[in-house]
């Protein structure tokens, strides 16, 4: 609550301070789009081509502030960032982006183009001096127009079967890396949690003591199948990406299949409990036969009638040694 109280409104800052704001909003968007650049350079490098150029033209934007900002207030520009102005647009960390493909640096660049626009379009309208009144219309002009420049490096250094090429690569990254780990989670933890949560609810009829079976069958299960993913391939080699996504994928996707048919038995009335505990299956293990389908290309039916199967006899097996 202090750093919100203490950050300065947009209509507050004074002309020298919307222009050293404005530079280091240009400093930073090139180093974004530098830093999207190194990371698709080994196997996109015509998407890193286009990210290249972007950044130069951050970088021209730049050096025409500073020189207006060197002729109006002089050579010492205010530290002033994103983070001290009350309501100004941020920037998702980039570390977030980057994990998420390709396409998403595409429409995170023109996202930011778009506010950038914004930023100058307000600013002009606050100026007073012409000259900066001038500068700041032909910036937000310039970053409305990034959009057909952006087309422009595309078609530069994208031509129809390079970009299909990489959009094939990359898809297929994400297969490897996420949908492939983060399934077999799924699978591992809907499926192997079955016979200890409806073992124990059976046995105890106590729906406290089943979701403490179940929550500990799920992390635990979780725990092992991250660590396992992470360790049994480093990537290098099969090209299925980080470890550690990997790792996170599958980890994550085991507890929840697991969670999933545990959460309910918070429930006190036993027969409630399983009833919605069953019907949770059921959606679970559809699920995973329509995430095989989708991103597996396995035929819905092969794929339903393998998880659907054994999940009813891990289930089963549950029931009876319960029941027993």
């Amino acid at each position: 609550m202090r750093f919100s109280l203490n950050r300065k409104r947009f209509k507050d800052l004074t002309e020298q301070q919307i222009l050293a704001l404005a530079i280091s909003s240009e400093e930073d968007d090139a180093q974004i789009y530098r830093l999207y650049a190194e990371r698709l350079r080994a196997e996109y490098p015509d998407s890193a081509a286009v990210f290249d150029g972007m950044a130069e033209e951050e970088d021209g934007h730049r050096q025409l502030l500073i020189d207006l900002h060197r002729q109006r207030f002089g050579e010492v520009i205010p530290l002033i960032r994103r983070e001290h102005v009350s309501g100004y647009y941020s920037r998702r960390p980039v570390w977030l982006v980057e994990n998420l493909g390709l396409d998403r640096m595409r429409a995170e660049a023109a996202a930011m183009e778009q506010q950038a626009a914004h930023f100058y379009h307000a600013a002009a309208v606050r100026s007073q001096d012409a000259a900066t009144r001038k500068l700041l219309g032909d910036l937000a002009a310039a970053e409305s127009g990034h959009q057909a420049e952006a087309d422009r490096l595309t078609d530069a250094h994208l031509d129809p079967e390079t970009r299909q090429s990489e959009d094939s690569r990359a898809h297929r990254q994400f297969i490897l890396t996420w949908v492939q780990p983060g399934l077999a989670g799924l699978m591992d933890g809907s499926v192997s949690t079955l016979a200890p949560i409806f073992a124990t609810a059976f046995a105890t009829h106590d729906t406290w003591t089943t979701f403490l079976v179940g929550l500990a069958a799920s992390v635990g299960a979780g725990i092992s199948m991250g660590f396992t993913e992470a360790a049994s391939d480093d990537g290098e080699l099969s090209g299925r990406g980080s470890p550690v996504k990997r790792g996170l994928a599958s980890g994550v996707m085991t507890t929840l299949g697991g969670l999933g048919h545990a959460l309910p038995y918070l429930i006190t009335d036993f027969w409630t409990a399983t009833i919605i505990a069953i019907i949770v299956v059921f959606v679970e293990l559809w699920a995973i036969a329509w995430i095989q389908n989708r991103f597996m290309e396995t035929p819905f039916f092969r794929a339903a009638f393998q998880v659907v199967l054994g999940g009813a006899l891990v289930f089963a097996a549950g029931v009876l040694i319960g029941s027993g």
